[in-house]
């Protein structure tokens, strides 16, 4: 698991019923993997964008996780919607993230969603 957690290209996580998400952030979990969508932060509450996707890591990349496939974004085309979620979300990284919680914030934000097991 600490390949994907490391992969520092976007990635995309698709689910049996289509959906996808661009990964903005992602911890290790007990369970599986914990990702947060980008701007997360904005959404009311926060937890509707975090989620928790149960199951063993599979494959060097696409991986597999539960009945979810994760991959690296394709942003020349491939996934013109998730490219450009993922362009905007770099946009307001680039612009200072106003209302951006720092890194630690972050990561006591996935403890209490049981990411940090030490």
């Amino acid at each position: 698991m600490a390949e994907l957690l490391q992969v520092t290209a976007p990635l995309l996580i698709r689910y049996p019923d289509g959906s996808r998400h661009v990964m903005a952030e992602r911890f290790a979990h007990p369970d599986g993997i914990l990702y947060f969508q980008p701007f997360w932060h904005l959404c009311r509450p926060a937890s509707q964008a975090i989620h928790l996707v149960r199951g063993e890591l599979r494959g060097e990349g696409p991986w597999k996780l539960g009945d979810a496939v994760i991959t690296v974004l394709g942003c020349q085309g491939t996934d013109p919607d998730m490219a450009a979620v993922h362009a905007e979300w770099q946009a307001f990284i680039r612009s200072g993230a106003p209302g951006y919680p720092g890194p630690d914030a972050i990561r006591a934000l996935a403890c209490q969603h049981g990411a940090c097991q030490d």
